[in-house]
């Protein structure tokens, strides 16, 4: 038996406060941009099939119970405590929550930690900062010295900056730093163009905060592959990070490679390649449910087990925290267990590489106690 009795999700955003319908509750169990067709329901995914599993004993019900009769449990405790039940009942002792998500009525870092009853911090999603500088900056000037500012506050109390540059551009981006002309060049264009709200995705300003994050010396997460709503694929393997991870081999800032799947092998290879590269075992866990155990054993191929680190990426349910930790519990499980019970391994060295696994790596990399 291979136990895991402390986890740190090292990346995920807090939970919806508000009460949800069956459209809205699948919505956010997909994450798709649109509806499921006519006749069908996202229940019927991988994530869907594991939040029937695991979620129902911890809200009273049997496991696979059908979703409307989760969902009208789930109704009848209320968002708060069904929240709270989710959380207690994951087994993550840490969050590390990123805020970076505007528009949705999700909890913070404080909330998730007294609903969790657990500890959590606060990771700092670098796009959504230079926007809200931009949006009370009224030049070029101000943006730029409000930006380093604003980093600079951000460092002081984040454990970490994460940054979309993958989502709003893609992973190809010129590994250097740009030059003071080139980054107040494409902040005036972006400034004049720009209205109130809009997002940025000019590859100039993200390699700018890229190396802005860099020079703090915090860890700096990166999304690649899947994860996120609106991306386009094929721009989000790890393996275009390549030249700026070289870039930035030997300063001191350690870069995590989040979600990674389907090139999580990819990822793994990086963490293999370079010291201060890690890689996320979590969110593609959640993804393929059932199969989990076979991607996790393919993370595990590659990465020296010292750089690879457990994440939920879960975002607005706390089904999906429930879901991420049981399911990298027993994935882990089966793939250790299987390798002592063969005599590949021994069970103290399982054991051991579980620990880091879970969260003795996250603790290292991010300075937490």
């Amino acid at each position: 038996m291979i136990e895991t009795p402390s986890l740190v999700d090292q990346y995920c955003h807090g939970v919806l406060r508000t009460e949800l319908g069956l459209g809205t509750f699948e919505a956010q169990l997909a994450r798709t941009e649109g509806p499921p067709a006519p006749g069908t329901t996202l229940f019927d995914t991988q994530t869907g099939f594991a939040v029937r599993r695991w979620c129902p004993p911890l809200l009273g019900l049997e496991p696979h119970c059908t979703p409307a009769h989760y969902l009208a449990r789930r109704r009848e405790l209320g968002p708060l405590e069904a929240g709270r039940r989710l959380l207690r009942g994951s087994g993550i002792t840490t969050y590390l929550v990123d805020t970076g998500l505007p528009g949705d009525d999700l909890t913070g870092p404080a909330e998730m930690a007294a609903d969790a009853r657990a500890d959590a911090h606060e990771t700092v999603r670098l796009e959504l900062l230079a926007e809200q500088v931009a949006d009370t900056s009224g030049t070029v000037e101000s943006f730029l010295a409000n930006l380093a500012e604003a980093v600079h506050t951000a460092a002081a109390h984040a454990v970490a900056f994460t940054s979309v540059a993958g989502v709003r551009h893609g992973l190809a981006l010129a590994p250097e730093p740009p030059g003071p002309g080139e980054v107040r060049g494409a902040a005036g264009r972006w400034l004049a163009a720009r209205r109130v709200g809009d997002e940025l995705a000019d590859p100039v300003l993200l390699r700018h905060l890229l190396w802005s994050a860099v020079a703090s010396g915090l860890p700096l997460q990166l999304h690649a592959g899947l994860g996120e709503p609106g991306l386009r694929i094929d721009r989000t393997d790890p393996v275009l990070l390549t030249g700026f991870v070289r870039a930035t081999a030997g300063l001191g800032t350690d870069l995590v490679l989040l979600h990674g799947y389907p090139y999580h092998r990819h990822a793994a290879h990086l963490a293999g390649v370079f010291p201060h590269v890690y890689v996320d075992s979590g969110a593609a866990l959640v993804r393929t449910g059932a199969r989990a155990a076979t991607v996790l054993a393919e993370i595990l191929e590659l990465a020296p087990f010292g750089k690879i680190l457990f994440s939920s990426g879960a975002r607005g349910l706390p089904e999906l925290h429930v879901v991420g930790a049981r399911l990298f519990r027993d994935a882990l499980g089966r793939v250790l267990g299987s390798w002592v019970a063969e005599g590949a391994w021994s069970l103290a060295d399982a054991q051991r590489v579980a620990g880091m696994v879970a969260a003795e790596n996250a603790r290292r990399v991010y300075g937490l106690k």
